[in-house]
């Protein structure tokens, strides 16, 4: 009896972590993911620092102006799996941590250009048909606000 090969939208967990490393491709800054990746429906889930509605705009167009910001205030950007990825069904979750160097224009920043920052955060994924649908995320961007002396915080502001 021979088998077919699963197909790649099967939720095992190679094809899920192959998912997530091409998730982390697209953070670094490798944009071209993001069609292949993102569902025409994908929804985030996250609480904002402004208060504006995570799930106004999907798919896409929702999370590729985000990346496109954090590029464009942040150089020398790494961004590290610390924990996982750990898949559960079409469930992916994963703990990261960015460390970047400021280049500027984030709003009430008092932090020099060339600041060095670090913050971490956790994700979890849910795939269907090989893409992603939904997107919980909780960022520790406070922390990296302060830093910045956008705000006032355990670690902030940053000093020179």
């Amino acid at each position: 009896m021979t088998t077919e090969p699963e197909p790649m939208t099967a939720h095992n967990p190679e094809n899920l972590r192959a998912l997530h490393d091409r998730w982390s491709r697209m953070w670094r800054g490798d944009l071209r993911q993001a069609e292949d990746i993102l569902a025409p429906g994908f929804l985030v889930h996250q609480a904002r620092p402004d208060g504006s509605d995570s799930e106004a705009v999907t798919g896409p167009a929702r999370l590729v102006p985000e990346i496109e910001q954090t590029m464009a205030a942040f150089g020398d950007i790494t961004i590290t799996v610390d924990l996982g990825p750990i898949v559960d069904g079409d469930l992916i979750a994963a703990r990261w941590t960015m460390r970047a160097t400021y280049t500027g224009g984030i709003p009430q920043a008092t932090a020099p250009v060339g600041t060095k920052i670090s913050f971490s955060g956790h994700d979890i994924l849910r795939v269907a048909d090989g893409r992603f649908v939904e997107y919980w995320t909780c960022t520790d961007i406070l922390d990296g606000l302060a830093q910045l002396g956008a705000v006032s915080g355990p670690n902030g502001p940053a000093q020179n």
